[in-house]
Formats: structure tokens, C-alpha cells, sequence
């Protein structure tokens, strides 16, 4: 080998680990935006999906797993190069211990952001568990106020709790009952005996006196509970204008439908605080003589928007029951994709915070624009509906009504 085939060589090896060198810190630099474009944001999605509230917690899930592949089938969070989100799913079986525990499983497996749990009662605990991790849980339902009350930096509640509902439900029943000449007088409360249940009973309790209704009696009862004889045996006794339930969907049809057999029918209207199925188009559909005229103050959707309407269009496509659990996680994912879109790193103390600064407003709820103070959504209202001919029907507010109240209801139906 001659002397300067020996330079060339020992050049040409230079110029290939300066030029390997090179690739290697382009192979840290360039591919950062293909690891980005590759990247997921691990999100999770808890809610009791086995135990006594299944089928709400499989309809929580569906809303969030559906609006979780649009924001991926629209690019994914583009300030995070395009990043996709990858659920990880989570179940509470329908038990606060479970609830937490499967908060610190998501923590160990790195989410970002937990939503659910439905309940109010595993909330309680799930956003607990969850501030131990600095974790931002965004709570879909869970409508007691002590969720958001406990000074919880990491909890945000979507929907409004049953504080706003109660007031809200009230104010629209006096305005439904001046209007048909003041029939309601008196009334019998039928709830859940958790908390979320005792909660609203106890509100009534307070408030409907002012409203010049009577309350005759508060009946109480577990989830599940079995047999509704009893009950509605009272409430034939005390005869009163109004029927106001607030408990779970399985509670609430074997209710309606033991009251409509055992013929105990109020005398105005079964009107429902956050009723479990009096906002369901499947019990609708399925128990037409039970379910029609049942009035319900509840989380609903703002049925005269095109956003709303396609959406309502896919869910049927997918042969899906419509019901709020389906619609507040459907609206929950897409709040918690705009907070990731403005806290552009894959980051837990920057996403709390972006939800904490939330305008959010492109959403099927009735509501005004996301603002989270002290964990509320104060942008977040319920709606009255009323089952008239086996549809789900918009009664009140006014701009969002889809047809006129029934009320007194037909005594001869």
C-alpha cells in the first residue's frame, strides 16, 4: 500500500465518522418531529363497567372512545407534532375502593389525565387518589358539589352539580307551573339512598316548601333495589300532585313500571331530578306506557345545533343508545384534547393548568364556554326534558326546546 493511498484512507475514515457523527446528531435532532408525529399521549378512561352501574359506565366509555378517534382521525394534538391519544382503559366495577385503586394503576402506567368515573361516589375517591399523583382528572358526571368543594388543584368537574340542577329544576318547574295555572301542590320524593340520592332529597326538602309545594313524604332506597310494591303502595296513600325521583337507570324502570302497573299515578306530572332513565331513549322506546309524559331536569344536549345532530347521527349509526353519560364523555374528551393542544408538552402540572385556563365552547352541550373556578364548569346548565311519543324532547330552556311541555299530564292515558 503506497503512503498516500494510506492518507487517503485514513481521510476517508475521518470524513466517515465526522459524517457518521453528523447523522448522529441529526438522528437526536430531525427525528424528534417523527418521534413526536409517532408519539402517544396515554390518556385514561375510568369508569365502572361490571358491577351495579355497568351499563352507565359502558355508555361513559363509548362517548369518550368515540370522540378520542376523531381527535386522532383529525391529526391528533398537533402542537405535539401530530401525537395521537391512546386510551387506557380502567374499571371501578362500580366501587370507590376499586375506583381508586385503578387511579394508581393509570399513575403507574403513565397517563396524563384520567376522565370518568360517572359516580358521584367514586369520584370522591378517584379524585382523591388522583391528587396524590398530581394527576388532572376530569369528572364527567359526579354531580356531588363535594367533589369540587374539597380544594382539589387537579379536579375539574364538566357537568354541572346537583347545587346547580336542584335550582335550576326548581326555577324551571315554577315557571311550568305558574304557567299551567299553579296545579302542583304537593309532592313525594322517591331517591337513591347514596349520596347522590340523599343529597337532592335533601334540597327539596329545603326548597320546595318556598315554591308552595307540600312535601308529603321522602322515600329512600338502596341501588339496586329490588322491589318497588312498597313504594309505590306510599305513594298511592299520599296521592300527591308531583313525583319527584332521583336514582339510577335500572332503579328508575322497574319504579315506572311498578307504578304503572300497580296504577299509582301522580296527579300533575312525574317530574325527575338527574332521573336514571327518564332521560333514556332506549327506556323510551322499551316501556312506551311507563316512560311517556316522565319529565326530567338532567344532562342533555343541545338538540337545534348541526354539531349535535351529527353527532346523534353517529351514535345511532353505531346503534348506540343516545343517553347524557354517551354525550358528557363524547364532550369531556374533546375539553381535555384542547387542554393538551395548549399545554403542548406531554406534561401533568402544564395540562392541569391549561384546563384550569379552558374557553373550551365547541361542544353539543347547552352550555356557554368552559371556565373551571375553584374545579366547576360554570359554563355547565342541565335541560328539562319531557318523553312525549317515545322521543326524547327539549322542553326547557326555551332556545334549546325541540317541543312544547305536557303539563298537567293526561289522566285517562
Amino acid at each position: 500500500m503506497s503512503r498516500s493511498t494510506g492518507n487517503n484512507l485514513r481521510i476517508t475514515r475521518r470524513r466517515m465518522m465526522a459524517g457518521t457523527a453528523g447523522l448522529g446528531l441529526a438522528s437526536i435532532g430531525m427525528p424528534a418531529v417523527l418521534r413526536a408525529q409517532n408519539q402517544t399521549l396515554k390518556i385514561g378512561i375510568l369508569h365502572p363497567v361490571t358491577g351495579g352501574l355497568a351499563y352507565e359506565g359502558e355508555q361513559s366509555r363509548k362517548g369518550a372512545l368515540l370522540a378520542l378517534e376523531e381527535i386522532n382521525a383529525a391529526g391528533g394534538i398537533k402542537s405535539m407534532g401530530g401525537a395521537k391519544l391512546e386510551a387506557i382503559l380502567a374499571d371501578a366495577q362500580s366501587k370507590p375502593e376499586v375506583g381508586a385503586a385503578e387511579v394508581d394503576r393509570l399513575a403507574e402506567a403513565g397517563v396524563l389525565a384520567i376522565q370518568g368515573p360517572y359516580a358521584s361516589g367514586i369520584a370522591l375517591a378517584t379524585t382523591q387518589a388522583a391528587a396524590k399523583h398530581n394527576l388532572p382528572h376530569l369528572v364527567d358526571v359526579g354531580v356531588v358539589d363535594q367533589i369540587v368543594t374539597r380544594g382539589l388543584p387537579n379536579t375539574f368537574r364538566f357537568a354541572p352539580g346537583f347545587g346547580k340542577v336542584t335550582s335550576f329544576a326548581l326555577e324551571a318547574l315554577q315557571k311550568i307551573n305558574a304557567a299551567a295555572g299553579n296545579p302542583a301542590k304537593t309532592a313525594v320524593i322517591v331517591h337513591e339512598d347514596g349520596a347522590f340520592g340523599a343529597g337532592m332529597a335533601k334540597l327539596l326538602n329545603e326548597k320546595l316548601p318556598g315554591l308552595g309545594i307540600q312535601v308529603l313524604q321522602t322515600l329512600s332506597h338502596p341501588t339496586p333495589q329490588r322491589d318497588f310494591t312498597n313504594i309505590a303502595l306510599q305513594i298511592r296513600q299520599a296521592n300527591p300532585d308531583l313525583i319527584i325521583p332521583s336514582n339510577y337507570k335500572n332503579d328508575f324502570i322497574l319504579m315506572a313500571r311498578t307504578l304503572r302497573q300497580q296504577r299509582v299515578r301522580p296527579k300533575v306530572a312525574n317530574y325527575a331530578l338527574l332521573g336514571g332513565a327518564a332521560s333514556n331513549v332506549a327506556f323510551a322506546k322499551q316501556y312506551p306506557d311507563a316512560a311517556e309524559y316522565m319529565m326530567d331536569c338532567n344532562h342533555w344536549y343541545n338538540p337545534t345545533k348541526e354539531l349535535s345532530k351529527a353527532f346523534a347521527k353517529k351514535v345511532a349509526e353505531k346503534g348506540w343508545d343516545l343517553t347524557y353519560e354517551v354525550m358528557l364523555n363524547y364532550s369531556c374528551m374533546r375539553v381535555l384534547a384542547d387542554a393538551l393542544e395548549r399545554a403542548a408538552a406531554p406534561d401533568r402540572a402544564k395540562i392541569t393548568s391549561a384546563l384550569a385556563s379552558s374557553t373550551y365552547n365547541d361542544h353539543i352541550m347547552p352550555y356557554g364556554p368552559t371556565k373551571f373556578v375553584n374545579g366547576q364548569n360554570e359554563g355547565a346548565q342541565p335541560a328539562n326534558t319531557q318523553i312525549l311519543k317515545g322521543n326524547i324532547e327539549v322542553i326547557y330552556p326555551n332556545e334549546f326546546a325541540s317541543a312544547n311541555t305536557v303539563f298537567p299530564i293526561p289522566q285517562n292515558g
